[in-house]
């Protein structure tokens, strides 16, 4: 296997001095209304999910379509533009990204060792027209001490995340209230929700629940244990079925990003991505077009 480290530009999703100050100002009231302070906790889980610094989804980065109509948005043989590295808080390891030629596919390796940070881009997709997501990926096995049904067990040894924008009168008022004062400390861009689709060690393959940590976050799991350990193997996922159905109809999607995430349970892994790409629903998975 060949391989080149990444430089990446990295965007930490939140300022600590600014944190510090609007958590200060921010949650008097919060702390006041249990549920509220609950959200705003939650909403670390959502930090993970904001576009990078300086991304909104007016301004994201089109999806390249090949003359099949599928739109690539991982296609890591021509570059890493525009992802770039997230890190979530200050003090907290970082993964390694690299890129590498892994068995003939040109892909993103994740080397996590008690560590998490994301490689993330912005993306505007209609998913109306191209409702299913497709990738490849690959681990060297699934975490042991991980339990996605606890927050100190909240880790996965692959994981890609899709984050979206609601309607807002899909939003209740309460939680319009507790986005609004989430955004005021983490910035404009936290998104509404998102799905991660993880490789799991025990749940069984199709297990939905909400996100240890928040139910803006829902889990669904795509793999579990080791027996697909150790080689590519595709996965194609229907992200228009899985939001309306989670959260209702009309999402839009502003991010997608992928990690190993190993802080929690303080152990390692090392994972792939590649090839990730918006197909039609009649259409097929397929290698990039040359």
């Amino acid at each position: 296997m060949t391989e080149n480290m990444i430089s990446l530009p990295t965007s930490p999703v939140h300022n600590q001095s600014r944190f510090d100050s609007r958590m200060h100002h921010s949650t008097a009231a919060a702390i006041r209304t249990p549920r509220r302070f609950g959200a705003l906790v939650g909403a670390f889980a959502l930090i993970a999910l904001a576009p990078p610094v300086g991304a909104t989804t007016g301004t994201s980065p089109l999806p390249h379509t090949d003359p099949s109509g599928a739109q690539w948005v991982g296609r890591f043989d021509v570059g890493l533009t525009p992802w770039q590295e997230i890190r979530l808080k200050s003090g907290q390891r970082p993964n390694t990204f690299k890129f590498v030629q892994w068995e003939g596919v040109r892909a993103v390796e994740v080397i996590s060792q008690a560590s998490m940070s994301l490689l993330a881009r912005p993306i505007s997709v209609d998913l109306k027209a191209t409702p299913a997501l497709c990738w490849r990926w690959r681990i060297g096995a699934s975490l042991s001490q991980a339990d996605m049904t606890r927050r100190e067990g909240d880790d996965y040894a692959a994981r890609v995340y899709v984050s979206f924008r609601l309607p807002p009168a899909s939003l209740g008022l309460g939680l319009r209230a507790q986005l609004s004062v989430a955004r005021a400390i983490w910035g404009p861009d936290l998104p509404d929700a998102a799905i991660n689709y993880v490789w799991d060690n025990r749940q069984p393959i199709g297990t939905i629940r909400p996100n240890a940590y928040t139910d803006r976050a829902q889990m669904v799991v795509q793999r579990s244990g080791d027996q697909d350990a150790g080689r590519w193997v595709w996965e194609r996922v229907d992200v228009l079925r899985d939001v309306t159905r989670l959260f209702g109809p009309g999402a839009d999607p502003v991010q997608l990003a992928i990690t190993a995430d190993t802080d929690n349970t303080q152990s390692g892994a090392r994972s792939g991505f590649a090839d990730f790409h918006f197909v039609p629903g009649d259409m097929p998975c397929g290698q990039p077009h040359k």
